[in-house]
């Protein structure tokens, strides 16, 4: 049979080549899973290290501390530094304003009063409420598709937030924890639209990790909210974990996105939120009704919609 009919006139790929493939396909995904579970833990650890009443931008300038100098190594061994041009700093001030410090700073305040798990929830919806900001930007296009994903992810939100759903949660600390999903967004977006200033992201993060110390440091000090990590309890090793797991974990989940595609990678977001809730379970004992299962089931349904699946979106 000829070509035209059907088959392919060159010659199959070699059955070592396909093995390999299949290897490498299954430790991208070892991989994945790995980040997931990783950087679900983080929801858990934050709670853990506020549970002395340490104040939020205390926290942040450690947690920055810690992340500068894990990102530090990779960059020393990468031999690649930080970037001083204007463009890149104020790159730097912008993401470490709208990325790290305010929505840090509402995540440590809404913890305390709130479940780890739903916390974990609750970040899923960061693609929910990009969405419409890429629509109003000119960044994407519309789509009925998406459109029902955003409203799945709504109802999610309401499900956790009605009073008298028997959640059990307060919806002004529900209100407070959806400020830091509505600033990732922001943050998303404006990358999406202005770019890393010509850096690649282990670049740019190590140097929002550097200019958001800088900015954090007199906050916490200003405001009374400095924290002496010394002698290190319970709580300060867990802000130490959950700093070091962040740093490496966001410069694998960067190779990853390198080597395996954006579109592949993005799926550890349903694992981080998944992970989250199985987390905050096994460290901090917390337990969900009914109600709660369901609105997750939901919101990530919305995520899984909201997701963009043009060439087009995935190139980008």
């Amino acid at each position: 049979m000829s070509e035209a009919q059907g088959f392919s006139a060159g010659p199959p790929p070699a059955p070592s080549a396909a093995r390999g493939a299949v290897r490498e396909r299954l430790f991208f995904v070892a991989v994945l899973v790995v980040l997931g579970v990783g950087w679900g833990s983080t929801q858990s650890l934050g709670k853990m290290a506020t549970a002395t009443g340490h104040q939020p931008f205390g926290l942040i300038f450690w947690q920055l501390v810690v992340g500068a100098i894990v990102l530090g190594i990779v960059s020393l061994v990468r031999r690649r530094g930080m970037v001083f041009t204007r463009e890149a700093m104020t790159f730097y001030a912008v993401v470490a304003t709208i990325g790290t410090l305010i929505p840090n700073a509402t995540f440590y305040a809404a913890v305390v009063h709130l479940p780890a798990g739903i916390m974990s929830i609750l970040i899923s919806t960061v693609p929910l409420i990009a969405f419409p900001m890429a629509l109003a930007l000119g960044l994407d296009r519309f789509s009925a598709l998406r459109l029902g994903g955003l409203l799945l992810g709504l109802a999610g939100v309401a499900l956790i937030a009605n009073p008298g759903g028997g959640v059990g949660v307060s919806l002004g600390w529900v209100m407070v924890a959806m400020i830091g999903p509505l600033f990732y967004a922001m943050e998303a977006n404006y990358v999406a639209s202005r770019g890393t200033a010509g850096m690649d992201a282990v670049q740019a993060m190590f140097g929002v990790c550097v200019v958001g110390m800088v900015m954090a440091a007199p906050i916490a000090w200003g405001t009374g909210q400095w924290v002496d990590p010394f002698p290190m309890g319970r709580a300060e090793g867990a802000l130490v974990i959950s700093s070091v797991v962040h740093a490496l974990v966001y410069s694998s989940y960067v190779w990853l996105a390198s080597r395996a595609g954006s579109v592949f990678a993005s799926q550890c977001s349903y694992l981080v939120t998944a992970s989250g809730v199985l987390w905050a379970m096994i460290l901090l004992g917390e337990r969900f009704s009914p109600l709660v299962w369901v609105a997750l089931v939901v919101m990530l349904a919305g995520v899984a919609l909201v997701q963009p699946r043009t060439r087009t979106a995935r190139a980008a």
